[in-house]
């Protein structure tokens, strides 16, 4: 039974330290893979104060300067002041380098199913869920949407100098009404801004921020939004004391820490493994692209108005042990059909899904690489990067399968 509820999820833009991490891990996987397509690569970050450190355990063809590539997202992401800057920091690395593994180094592209079906891929085991719902034309949740919406607009007023005095770091939050399980309102809007240390030592003021997120990141991120904030809508801006620098300088930052912000803001379940800093052999970062991929095609073909996806993936196998199908009762036809179907129409074996998506190929094919892309504003429902695991190509599929007929 639907219900009436208010849902709310947040965003950070790419200064927030645990996305400066995220975006670092992420770059140095790029980097591996556009040299050596075949690297096995994890990479995690902490940061704080002035100190980077990065523990890396990789093997690989490619020769990489690791602290170089940090110290580069560092200042692109545009850290520049006394605090913290790609200059300035102190970057800290642990890297061990493990022998070439000549059986992982194969061509997925010019295998056989046979030959796929005889190549597991070892050590991996999780549970990945992936979920689409029609609530936006990106099939994703209204609130991670807009929230994320907010976000890169927070980051591309600072760049275009629209608003020169914010820092890199800023966070968002958007609480949607739902009425019979649908978005019918904006509840609230939360924005979280630092701003730069000023060089005459006086704050810009409260009302002039306060009209300047207004005009130039609110209401532009409402264009075009069925849902736009009204009379009703409770906005919150810096609704506490302004921070001033913020970023690594105060508080921390870590790998692996923002996984809501990076799938469904806590409206789907996600995994608990980190998406970012790992090659694309690791199933817990490719499956939870797989299931996603699953999730909107079922959505896109009006098999349900949303559903859940998990894989379920044990050690030393390579066909999930699993596939469960949650529509929450929005379903056009049985859950047991649409997980037949899945079955019958999707590759969810690691190598099966590194070859349909290019996995290994996209950084370099790619200008700036493809993986740190997705380490900040979501891995998932982008609609400014052409995902391979973003495309409906299996709708006509499903719905020449299933008759469509309600069952409820």
């Amino acid at each position: 039974m639907k219900k009436d509820f208010i849902f709310t999820s947040e965003s950070v833009t790419e200064g927030h330290p645990d996305k400066l991490c995220d975006q670092i891990s992420d770059a140095i996987v790029d980097r591996f893979l556009q040299q050596d397509p075949y690297s096995s690569i994890v990479a995690e970050c902490a940061v704080s104060q002035s100190i980077v450190f990065i523990a890396l355990v990789f093997s690989s063809t490619a020769l990489i300067d690791v602290p170089h590539v940090a110290r580069n997202v560092i200042n692109q992401v545009g850290y520049d002041d006394e605090a913290f800057s790609g200059r300035a920091c102190t970057a800290l690395t642990s890297i061990k380098e493990l022998p070439l593994a000549k059986e992982l180094r194969f061509d997925e592209t010019m295998l056989t199913e046979e030959e796929i079906d005889r190549i597991t891929v070892r050590r991996n085991q999780v549970n990945a869920f992936g979920f689409a719902c029609n609530q936006t034309p990106a099939f994703m949740p209204l609130p991670i949407w807009l929230a994320h919406k907010l976000a890169r607009r927070l980051t591309s007023v600072r760049f275009r100098k629209q608003l020169p005095y914010l820092a890199p770091d800023g966070k968002t939050q958007v609480g949607v009404e739902y009425r019979d399980g649908r978005p019918h309102s904006i509840h609230s809007i939360t924005i979280q801004v630092c701003q730069k240390k000023p060089l005459a030592g006086i704050l810009p003021d409260f009302k002039l921020l306060e009209d300047d997120i207004r005009e130039t990141v609110i209401e532009p991120s409402f264009h075009g939004e069925e849902i736009r904030p009204d009379t009703g809508t409770r906005i919150f801006i810096q609704p506490e004391s302004p921070d001033i620098g913020c970023g690594p300088s105060m508080h921390s930052g870590l790998t692996g820490r923002k996984n809501a912000i990076d799938t469904y803001g806590e409206y789907a379940r996600h995994s608990g493994a980190a998406l970012s800093g790992k090659d694309p052999r690791r199933i817990d970062r490719i499956g939870a692209y797989a299931a996603r991929y699953a999730a909107k095609n079922v959505v896109a073909a009006g098999l349900a108005e949303e559903c859940e996806v998990q894989i379920s993936y044990s050690i030393g196998l390579s066909h999930p042990v699993s596939i469960q199908v949650e529509t929450f009762g929005t379903n056009t036809v049985t859950e047991a059909r649409i997980v037949a179907l899945l079955k019958e129409h999707f590759d969810f074996r690691p190598v099966g899904i590194m070859r349909q998506f290019k996995l290994r190929h996209l950084p370099g094919s790619i200008k700036g690489g493809f993986y740190r892309k997705l380490a900040a504003y979501g891995h998932v429902g982008r609609m400014d990067i052409g995902l391979p695991w973003e495309v409906t190509d299996k709708v006509m599929i499903l719905k020449a399968a299933v008759p469509q007929v309600k069952i409820h």
